[in-house]
This record gives C-alpha cells, structure tokens and sequence, in this order.
C-alpha cells in the first residue's frame, strides 16, 4: 500500500493473471482480499469497489454485504473451475456480477457497462469483454427464469437464447448463477432449483445447437409420479405423497424447517390450485415452489413445503382435508381468515404492496401472470379463489418463495385453450392485486 504504483491500462498480463490465481484461490481468498482491501488496494486497484463496499442488501435473504458477497461468489465460483472451458471469466464475472449496486438503475444494466469498462481495462480483448458483459448483465437470467415460468414452453427458451447466444457463455452463465445463489444464502439454492436451472440450461444448449425438440403437449409426468398419474387415472380420486427430503437434496434454509416434497395427482378439475393451497396453509406447511400441469387429463401437482414447527401432518389428513375442501365441506375461506387475522396482529413494520402483471411475450400459448408479494399465510390460496372468480383456466403455476417475498407466475387461458386479449389479461391482474390488497 505504501510502495507500490498505480497499474499501467491496460494491466499487464501478468497482473490479471495474479488476479485470477487469487480469485481462484477458493476460502482462503477472502482473508488476503480483506487484508488488501483494508489497505486501500482494492479501491485504488479498482475504483468502482468503492460503491458496493461494506454496502447492505436490500434483500434479507443475503447473509452478506454486497462486497463481501462478490468475493464469496468468487469462492464458490472457484469450485466450479474444472466445469466451464474459461474459468478466469467465470472467476471475473462472479466479482463483478453486482457491481452495479450503489448506483441508480437497475443494478445488471449499470453493471454491464461498467464491466466494459473494467474488463478493458484489466486487458480482456474484445470478444472476452463482451463475455463478461453479457454474464453481469445476465446474471439473474436463469434462475428467474427456471423458477417463474413453464419450461416446455419454447417462448421461456427463447428468453434465454435470445440474450445468450453461445453455448460457452450459456456453461459460464449456469456455473456463475449457482455460485451466486451459493453465496447468497441457504434459502437461495436447493436441488429443487438446482434441477430448474439446469433443465433451463439443457434446453437452452439444444435450441442453441439446433437439436432442440417442439414443445411436446403430452408431456409425461415427473421422473418417480407416474404411479400416481396412472392410480388417480384408475381411480377417479385424489392420490397423494408426502416425502421427506432425502439426505443431501436440499441444504437448510435457515429456519430450522423440514424440507419436503408433495405430490398430488387427481382428476383435472376447477378449484385444485386454491383447495390445496388453502389446505397446505391450515396444515401450517409453507410453500417453498411449486409446479401444476396437466398430464392427461388428470391434474399433477409437485409442491415444496416446509413445516413450520418441524413435525409434518399425516398425508391422510391432508387428503382426507383436499377432497374435503374440493367437495365444499371444508370452510376454507373462514378458517384461513382467522389465521390471516392473527398473522396480521403480529405482523410488524410496512412491507411494499402486493404487484401482479401481466409478463408481455411470457409465452404464445397463455397469459403469464407475475405476482409478487410478501409472504403470509393464505397467500397462493387468494390468488387461486381470484384466478377462479376471474373464469381463467391456470395450465401451469410456478410457484417460488425466497425470503420473506414471494415470486409466482401463473400460465393462464380462455376456456378454449388460448391466451386472454390484453384487455382481459389487464382485468385478471388487478383483479388478483385486489384480492391480495
């Protein structure tokens, strides 16, 4: 700090090359890069530090400040070199991926152009400058979109080929959003998103290579559900699985909950979506994600709950309470206000107003409808009652909590099969905003 000059700019190969090899270092790079970073090194080495240094989070979700988060990025990152062809831009990008933070704007914009500007001067050419670009200002592409929208629909493919348009950048893409979502906190990565994000990805890499299959309409059920598909196919009933979360799927989220899988299957009908949901809700099981789609004509529902005081209810209960509240012997409705009622009491400090809307060029074959809110009991359950009232039929919900906010798009259609005009998609959003008001 004392002795040493300014770097010449463009820096020299070696220097970037030790910046790498740092970076690259995994855990033990956070000691040296504070020590340095104490000194002022940092900030005169690269001044844009300066902005995300010891800067809090907006989301609470993040275990760390904003910089110390880059650099725990970079560490994850590292254990996912040996994966990716260019792990030095892997290892670049995972710093600078929130660089933008500080700064007015949407932080991924404002971070593209500052990571031009970065990337030219540590001494990246043209073409690796333009990588790194389109990994900042994409970092938040594919788990956004794994977990929000229908990934058998080629308008969800299209979002992500239309902005990565090599299949390199697509592996670095993948290998920097686990590392940034690793860094972020338990709560940000689980198998469950594990396996959206790289299902994303498979699809992404086949359009991008020109094997990428139509949208298959009958599509076959979950790898381990088909038994359940072909038992309420026999039967004509609602057939259910509760399972635990198998050791080493999902890390903890923090709360000291049980992860668990649902598994629900029953003949297509109206009503499914707020039932469940109301019936999960009386149970005291959080949802975490969710998926619905047809198969069939029969209705196939994967949830991911967590258990609000660790012990989980007996799945006969839970069916025994569905076809209840499917049959109208089940007041749903009184039963969750009076926990919403109490929930409210409780509840402390101003939260931002629930936003629903309508997702422009989500999909060619429904409405994609964007909620987002902040989490409380009954929640999905009063977007489903809204979704009925409004006569919309929901093909596919994806359902994905993250903190204390929610994120959840729904994939809806006239009865004949085809996306509302944009008068009524309109109608249907406020609609659900106001339910949820």
């Amino acid at each position: 700090a004392a002795t040493a000059g300014p770097l010449p700019v463009p820096w020299p190969d070696e220097a970037r090359e030790a910046l790498v090899t740092l970076l690259g270092a995994g855990p033990p790079t956070v000691e040296v890069w504070e020590a340095l970073e104490a000194e002022g090194i940092i900030s005169r080495l690269l001044p844009e530090w300066e902005h995300v240094r010891c800067r809090p989070q907006r989301n609470a979700v993040h275990r760390w400040t904003v910089d110390r988060h880059l650099i725990e990025t970079a560490v994850r990152a590292a254990a996912l070199a040996r994966d990716v062809d260019r792990p030095d831009l892997l290892l670049v990008a995972a710093l600078l991926h929130d660089i933008g933070k500080g700064r007015p704007g949407d932080h991924s914009v404002v971070g593209e152009a500052l990571t031009r500007d970065i990337a030219a001067r540590l001494g990246f050419g043209p073409a690796d400058t333009e990588t790194l670009a389109t990994l900042v200002r994409h970092h938040l592409l594919l788990i956004d979109t794994a977990t929000r929208r229908d990934l058998d629909d080629p308008a969800t493919v299209r979002t992500v080929t239309d902005a990565v348009a090599r299949t390199d950048t697509l592996e670095l893409l993948h290998a920097l959003t686990e590392a940034d979502a690793l860094a972020t906190g338990p709560a940000a990565w689980s198998a469950w998103r594990a396996s959206l994000v790289a299902g994303l990805v498979r699809r992404a890499a086949a359009a991008l290579t020109g094997d990428a299959p139509g949208r298959k309409r009958a599509e076959p059920p979950a790898s381990g559900h088909e038994r359940l598909v072909a038992e309420a196919l026999r039967t004509g009933g609602v057939v259910l699985e509760l399972r635990e979360r198998p050791e080493g799927e999902d890390a903890p989220d923090g709360t000291g909950t049980v992860g668990v899988e649902l598994a629900i299957a029953l003949p297509d009908r109206s009503g499914v979506l707020p039932a469940t949901a109301g019936v999960l809700a009386l149970h005291r099981l959080t949802v975490r994600a969710a998926d619905l789609r047809s198969v069939g004509g029969t209705l196939l529902l994967r949830w991911r709950v967590a258990a609000e005081f660790g012990s989980l209810p007996e799945p006969a209960r839970l069916r025994n309470d569905l076809v209840r509240a499917l049959d109208g012997g089940l007041d749903l409705v009184g039963r969750l206000a009076e926990r919403e009622a109490a929930y409210a009491r409780r509840r402390r400090g101003a939260h931002a107003p629930p936003r629903v809307t309508v997702a422009a060029g989500g999909s060619r074959d429904a409405t994609v409808l964007e909620v987002r809110a902040q989490d409380a009991p009954g929640l999905l359950h009063r977007i489903g009652r809204a979704l009925e009232e409004a006569g919309v039929w929901v093909r596919s919900a994806h359902v994905s909590t993250l903190g204390a906010n929610v994120v959840d798009a729904f994939y809806v259609t006239r009865s004949d099969g085809g996306p509302l005009p944009d008068d009524a998609a309109t109608a249907v959003a406020q609609a659900v905003e106001a339910a949820l008001t």
